[in-house]
């Protein structure tokens, strides 16, 4: 979900046009969750005075909300009128929705992280770092590569860059290459015309076609064969694909975005010329084990994810829950965290208090990850003589988060 934008037009035909432009910029105009980010007011040569006031009256409600007056048919003393009035920015259709949502990110500068949060929670340096990159690939249209571990969220940056990009009002389609042999590749991508192939019965289009104008995701592009890799740089180099069985080439726009677990920069098997097609904007997923801070607060909207999906009303997780998480390693990453919530909520369920326990079936597994934190945070401290701050730093926690650490697994100097 994008920004929400209230949006005041007595002119009907004018609102449901602002509306479109909202959407179209992966904007959400007049949606109930969350505060309004701005404003938009809508007026053909004059603007009327109950709009007016009811934004204002909205703004004084949301901590001074910015207000962008937008006008059909404009002129300097309106501009001048409108900023008088406490207008923040002042703009002329016709616009497009990239426009649109740039002069709305520029009203709201400490709204470029709220823009691109989305469904990626966390508030480490590291998800920060990506959601700034997210919001940057999204204000583009060049291709984008997502480079991360399994579990680590690609698919979801891939959402959030199609959903704040100018292609928002139009399809992501996605497609897992690992998923298709190359005997229907071409089928599947392109599509095929009647009578291609036995059982063709009828034309149909493919998965490219159908993300006419919006974004392809190629998920696992890394697991792609030779001959596959061949056919996906023919689309990028011409812009053009052709049906199985037909005689000419169709003209497409739609934007790339790949992602893969693979170390695109070493594999020899992977075309140089391919990857330098798709390596434009690139963003790297962190693992969860190099942003411990996130963990815990994932692991509480998962838990609220589950309280809805079960129906249940739970308190918290049991005692030490959250501890043997931060220590976990998660091999899996946010997805693995994700797995062990709702495991929890099954086996072997809440308990009488509303508490959600570890399974036990992976209780051994968190067990170990707190005698390999202790040896963790030893062995940082001997390297670095005891200075805390460096030792917290190779560790990439805080040095209060260190310190809460040594006190719960009883070190003090001379422990090692």
């Amino acid at each position: 979900m994008g920004q929400v934008i209230l949006t005041f037009c007595a002119d009907a035909s004018m609102r449901e046009m602002l509306i479109r432009l909202l959407a179209a910029a992966g904007l959400v105009a007049n949606g109930t969750s969350g505060s309004p980010a701005a404003i938009l007011v809508g007026c053909r040569d004059r603007i009327v005075p109950n709009d007016l006031e009811m934004a204002r009256s909205a703004s004084r409600h949301g901590a001074r909300i910015p207000i962008i007056l937008v006008t059909s048919r404009g002129s300097e003393d309106l501009a001048i009128a409108g900023l008088r009035a406490g207008i923040t920015d002042y703009l002329r259709l016709p616009l497009t929705p990239e426009q649109l949502a740039h002069a709305i990110a520029a009203a709201t500068p400490d709204q470029e992280d709220a823009c691109s949060s989305g469904p990626i929670l966390g508030v480490s340096e590291a998800i920060v770092n990506v959601k700034k990159a997210l919001w940057r690939a999204a204000s583009c249209d060049s291709n984008v590569l997502i480079t991360g571990e399994t579990g680590t969220g690609k698919e979801l940056a891939a959402e959030m860059v199609h959903r704040q990009s100018r292609r928002a009002a139009k399809p992501m389609v996605a497609i897992n290459c690992a998923a298709i042999p190359d005997a229907l590749l071409e089928s599947e991508l392109f599509g095929f015309e009647r009578g291609a192939f036995t059982g063709a019965h009828a034309s149909r289009d493919g998965k490219i076609k159908l993300a006419a104008g919006g974004t392809v995701f190629l998920d696992e592009i890394g697991d792609l064969s030779s001959f596959a890799q061949a056919k996906i740089l023919r689309v990028l180099e011409t812009g053009e694909i052709q049906k199985l069985g037909g005689q000419r080439a169709q003209k497409i726009d739609v934007r790339i975005i790949a992602a893969t677990n693979r170390d695109l920069d070493r594999d020899t098997r992977f075309r140089r010329d391919l990857y330098f097609r798709l390596n434009v904007a690139r963003i790297h997923m962190p693992p969860l084990r190099e942003r411990r801070q996130d963990i815990v607060p994932l692991a509480e909207a998962f838990r609220t994810e589950f309280d809805l999906r079960f129906g249940c009303v739970t308190r918290a997780f049991a005692a030490g829950v959250r501890e043997l998480f931060t220590a976990h390693n998660w091999p899996g990453n946010v997805r693995e965290l994700r797995n062990i919530v709702e495991a929890g909520f099954i086996d072997p369920g809440p308990d009488a208090n509303g508490h959600i326990h570890i399974p036990p079936r992976f209780r051994d597994a968190f067990d170990s990850a707190v005698g390999d934190e202790l040896n963790r945070i030893l062995s940082a401290l001997s390297r670095h003589s005891w200075n805390r701050s460096l030792a917290a730093k190779e560790l990439r926690w805080s040095r209060m988060t260190l310190y809460r650490k040594m006190s719960r697994h009883k070190i003090t100097q001379g422990s090692a």
